[in-house]
């Protein structure tokens, strides 16, 4: 394929991660991840960059797309920023740990891990788990811990939070709409933190292919990020319209099904 075949490639990522992260709610990282290291491989990147290269592609492509969540969020007064004041240093200090642990793990155990993980969400949206309200906010101690675990966590696999920060806040007798609100504002320090890791940890990678700026790929970055900020609306619209429970289920599956396939680029 021509350099030009590929941009259209991430482009059509860019417009099918944005619909479903407006219509279903889901980080745009679930989707990215396994798509853009299929893409990668084919294109013959490095293969011991190939998974940290769609890490932290994903993770600089949520750092611009949370901005206009965390904006929808706040207009409706969702966001509770005394929870993302007490919970956002450790957040910070995990991501920064979490993108730089990244470095020293080699693509296959982390495709591994980030399979793991999403296989463990994906699950969860079939069975349509959802914690119960069972005890309040731990203190800023308490809250520093679970910031410092869903920053690590996030960073690892490259997703805004959400998958933690929402459970862990509705476990905390925060109401739902709040705690997903409040889950977009944690996802832009995230996002960011993890970005500025994985440009450190990839700066003095070698044998990275042309375009990438540390373990981000621009070119990847650049035609996702402009289809899916466009694309995103549409999705949130039509959640009014279509049958979401329904189709989080069939994306459920369908993400498990990309999963296995990266896997076997990766491995066989």
């Amino acid at each position: 394929m021509s350099v030009n075949e590929w941009l259209l490639g991430y482009l059509a990522l860019g417009a099918v991660t944005g619909f479903f992260a407006g219509l279903l709610g889901v980080g745009g990282g679930v989707i990215m991840v396994p798509v853009l290291a299929l893409m990668f491989s084919a294109q013959d990147f490095p293969q011991q960059h190939l998974m940290h290269l769609a890490l932290g592609t994903s993770m600089a492509a949520i750092a611009f797309t949370s901005l206009s969540s965390l904006r929808a969020h706040h207009q409706h007064g969702a966001v509770v920023w005394s929870i993302v004041r007490d919970i956002a240093p450790g957040i910070v200090i995990g991501t920064l740990l979490g993108a730089q642990a990244v470095g020293l793990i080699p693509t296959r155990p982390l495709a591994i891990f980030f399979t793991c993980f999403i296989a463990y969400v994906a699950t969860q949206m079939i069975l349509n788990v959802k914690p119960k309200p069972a005890r309040q906010l731990p203190g800023r101690a308490g809250m520093f811990g679970a910031g410092a675990f869903i920053g690590g966590i996030s960073a690892l696999v490259a997703i805004g939070g959400g998958s933690l920060s929402v459970p862990f806040m509705t476990w905390c007798n925060v109401k739902v709409h709040q705690a997903i609100g409040t889950s977009a504002a944690i996802g832009f320090p995230i996002a960011l933190t993890g970005t500025i890791g994985y440009l450190i940890v990839g700066h003095g990678a070698t044998n990275l292919p042309e375009g990438a700026y540390g373990f981000i790929y621009l070119p990847a970055l650049a035609a996702t990020v402009i289809v899916s900020m466009l694309v995103a609306p549409l999705g949130a619209k039509l959640a009014h319209r279509l049958p979401v429970p329904a189709m989080k289920k069939i994306f459920a599956c369908v993400l498990l099904v990309l999963l296995v396939k990266m896997l076997h680029g990766l491995f066989f």
